[in-house]
């Protein structure tokens, strides 16, 4: 054994090594710059400079929107997590451990409770990191739920949908979900309380095709992309060339599909004065009281769901 080589020079080289976070820069995919991840963080995950929206987790997202970045994580119905016993290269259940410990969460739909600017309000988000944000029963079931509390507590649901549709694995027990979510909304509707949808990047297929386009208001962030079907196979169908911008928010609001297309710095202002608006109700500045929530729709704040398979 040499004790240099093998001892001396392996402690030496332990001592210089520095460990580089992975996410230290962030490249902007619109322009190429390199943005301090931290500098991107702290300004909502928008590049300064260029604007490009990207991508925001659900946890960073109710922090952007409650008061005090404080909300109460509702208690969600458990499913199956593998009704079909599905395989491909991987097994399902697999795919989702993998998802659960990326992201932190159940599934891909998180809702809160809490208050936006005094007013009591239920959001669900959308995480794209889990599997895409597809919607499955589980995500069914949130959403269900998120709009039931809304009718229970009298309050406007948001809803910031990400997804690249209904997830495969659960067949057809998630295309189920479409016409689920659609009759929440109804019930919401028919207790007139406000649906807010938000369609942030991307927001397509089964989704698209069912709640995310049932917005009393539909309100977009500047870029996303929304559609059905991706727009090669639009192009391959009907056999023509698709407009420049075509399925990009600000295409859809100059053409009637969508009502605004709001900075996400402006967001949280933006739908307080909606909620207001189509409640008819005043601001108020009281901080949400725990005794008044049913505990067993609530779990603890931030609380993340064991994972299970």
């Amino acid at each position: 054994m040499n004790w240099l080589t093998n001892v001396v020079r392996p402690k030496i080289r332990s001592i210089l090594k520095r460990d580089t976070p992975e996410n230290l820069w962030i490249k902007c995919p619109d322009t190429g710059q390199l943005v301090f991840y931290k500098d991107v963080e702290s300004n909502q995950f928008v590049i300064p400079g260029s604007n490009y929206h990207m991508r925001m987790g659900a946890t960073a997202r109710m922090k952007s929107i409650f008061d005090n970045e404080t909300w109460y994580d509702v208690a969600l119905p458990e499913v199956i997590a593998d009704p079909l016993k599905f395989r491909d290269e991987r097994k399902y259940v697999d795919r989702i451990k993998d998802a659960r410990t990326k992201t932190g969460m159940n599934d891909s739909v998180k809702v809160g409770y809490g208050r936006m600017e005094g007013s009591g309000v239920v959001v669900a988000v959308q995480d794209f990191d889990f599997m895409g944000g597809s919607l499955g029963m589980a995500a069914g079931e949130a959403l269900v739920r998120g709009l039931e509390l809304a009718v229970e507590k009298k309050s406007p649901f948001i809803v910031f949908a990400a997804s690249g549709g209904a997830r495969m694995q659960e067949g057809i027990l998630s295309l189920m979900q479409l016409p689920r979510t659609t009759v929440g909304v109804q019930m919401l509707r028919e207790a007139k309380l406000p649906y807010i949808v938000v369609l942030t990047n991307p927001t397509t297929g089964g989704v698209t095709a069912s709640y995310a386009m049932l917005g009393d208001v539909q309100i977009a962030e500047p870029g996303a992309l929304i559609g059905f079907a991706g727009a090669r196979v639009i192009e391959q169908t009907i056999r023509e060339k698709l407009p420049e911008g075509f399925q990009r928010a600000e295409y859809l609001r100059d053409h009637g599909m969508i009502d605004m297309v709001v900075h996400r710095h402006d967001l949280k202002p933006t739908l307080a004065r909606l909620c207001r608006l189509l409640t008819k109700s005043p601001a108020i500045a009281s901080p949400p009281r725990a005794e008044s929530i049913p505990a067993e729709i609530l779990v603890a704040p931030d609380a993340v769901p064991a994972a299970h398979a």
